[in-house]
C-alpha cells in the first residue's frame, strides 16, 4: 500500500493522487524525441516509509499461503464515486487496459510498457503454483454521481459505496475473479486521506456487503493535498528551489493517481484477503511488493532520486507507455525473482 508525500506509505494503503487538468489536454503521441534523465527531488514529507531503496539485504518478503488472483481474466469493477469528467475516467481505463498484453505485435505498445511492468506481478504465484494472472479487463462500471453516502467517507462507509454498487443491477458479485476499484473525486474527503493515506486495499466483510471480496480505493487529491498525493508532480511550497515533473498527459491530480492505482492493484493481486506475500509479522501493517519499492521508478532510484526517466520532446515525463499512444510513471515493484525493485525501464 501507499501512503501520503514523495515517501508515501503507511500500512495497507497506497497512495492516491489529485487531478488538475489543463483545459486543453494534449494527447501523448510516440513521435516526440525522448530524453532520459534522473532528477533528484527534495526527501519526502511525514511517515515512516517501508522503501529499501532496492536492497535486498534487509527485506524478508515471504508467502503465508493465502491465495493470490491467479483466474484469468482478472475482472475490475469500477466504482466511480462523486463527479468525473469523461477525459479522466478514459485516462484512468487505458491504464487498467494498458496492463494486459495486446494480441498482436502490430497492436503492442512500445517498450517499456505498462503490459511488461505488470509481468513482474505474474511471476508471483500461490501454493499450487498459480501464477498471478496478466489478463485484466474491466468487466463493469458503476457511477455514483449522487454522493450516495455523503462526501465524507470512513474505511467502513466505503464498503457501503461497494455494497450499492453490488446492489444495483447490473454490477454484480463476483467471488472467484473480480476486485472491486473505488476511486474518489477531489472533493471527497475520506478517513486518514492526505494526512495517513493516499489509498488502500483490503477485503469487504459479509456483514457489511455480504461477501468477501477484495477491493482498493485510491482518492484524487487534486484540491485537497496535491503536493502530499500527487508527488512527483507536485512539490511542497517550502521545498524551495525543487521543480516538479511535468506529467505526461498534462493532469498532474490523475497522472499521479494513476501511480497509486498501479500500486495498490500490484498489492491488491499478490495479496487479496492479506494472508498471501507481504514482509513482517503483522498482517494488519503488511510491508507489501509496491512498499517495498516506493518513491522508484527508474534505475538509479534512491536517496532522493526518482530513477532513470524518459523525457518526450514537450518535457513531460514518464516512464512507461501504454494503448492509444497513452504514456505512464509508475512506480517499480519487488521482483521473487531479481529480490529487488523492477521495472520495464530497467536500464542496467
Amino acid at each position: 500500500m501507499l501512503s501520503p508525500a514523495p515517501l508515501f506509505l503507511s500500512v495497507l494503503l497506497l497512495l492516491g493522487l489529485p487531478i488538475g487538468l489543463h483545459s486543453a489536454r494534449q494527447f501523448q503521441t510516440l513521435n516526440m524525441k525522448p530524453q532520459y534523465f534522473n532528477p533528484k527531488l527534495p526527501p519526502p514529507q511525514l511517515t515512516a516509509s517501508k522503501r529499501y531503496e532496492g536492497s535486498s539485504d534487509l527485506v524478508h518478503l515471504r508467502y503465508h499461503m493465502g491465495p493470490v488472483l491467479s483466474s484469468t481474466p482478472i475482472n475490475i469493477y469500477l466504482i466511480w464515486y462523486g463527479r468525473w469528467s469523461a477525459s479522466d475516467q478514459l485516462l484512468i481505463k487505458d491504464f487498467l487496459l494498458s496492463i494486459s498484453p495486446a494480441h498482436t505485435r502490430r497492436a503492442s505498445p512500445p517498450s517499456p510498457s505498462v503490459s511488461e511492468w505488470w509481468r513482474t506481478v505474474s511471476l508471483y504465484t500461490d501454493q499450487t503454483g498459480a501464477n498471478v494472472s496478466r489478463s485484466v479487463v474491466i468487466a463493469r462500471e458503476h457511477h455514483d454521481s449522487a454522493y450516495s453516502h455523503g462526501t465524507h467517507l470512513t474505511r467502513l462507509t466505503i464498503q457501503d459505496v461497494i455494497a450499492s454498487a453490488v446492489r444495483s443491477a447490473p454490477f454484480q458479485v463476483d467471488h472467484k475473479n473480480g476486485i472491486y476499484l473505488v476511486l474518489t473525486s477531489e472533493d471527497v474527503t475520506v478517513q486518514d486521506f492526505c494526512r495517513a493515506v493516499c489509498g488502500f486495499h483490503y477485503f469487504t466483510f459479509p456483514s457489511k456487503v455480504g461477501h468477501t471480496l477484495p477491493y482498493a480505493w485510491v482518492g484524487n487529491s487534486g484540491k485537497q493535498c496535491p503536493e502530499v498525493c500527487a508527488y512527483p508532480f507536485a512539490i511542497p511550497s517550502y521545498m524551495a528551489g525543487s521543480q516538479p515533473l511535468s506529467p505526461p498527459n498534462g493532469a498532474a491530480g490523475v497522472d499521479g493517481m494513476i501511480s497509486v492505482i498501479g500500486h495498490e492493484l500490484a498489492e491488491l493481486s499478490t495479496n487479496p484477503l492479506v494472508n498471501a506475500w507481504y514482509a513482517g509479522e503483522d498482517p494488519t501493517a503488511p510491508t507489501e511488493i509496491g512498499d517495498l519499492c516506493e518513491g522508484l521508478y527508474g534505475t538509479g532510484g534512491g536517496g532522493g532520486y526518482t530513477g532513470q526517466l524518459i523525457r518526450d520532446g514537450a518535457g513531460r515525463s514518464f516512464n512507461m507507455n501504454g494503448r492509444r499512444g497513452r504514456r505512464f510513471l509508475v512506480q517499480w515493484v519487488w521482483s521473487p525473482i531479481l529480490k529487488a525493485c523492477a521495472g520495464p525501464n530497467a536500464i542496467d
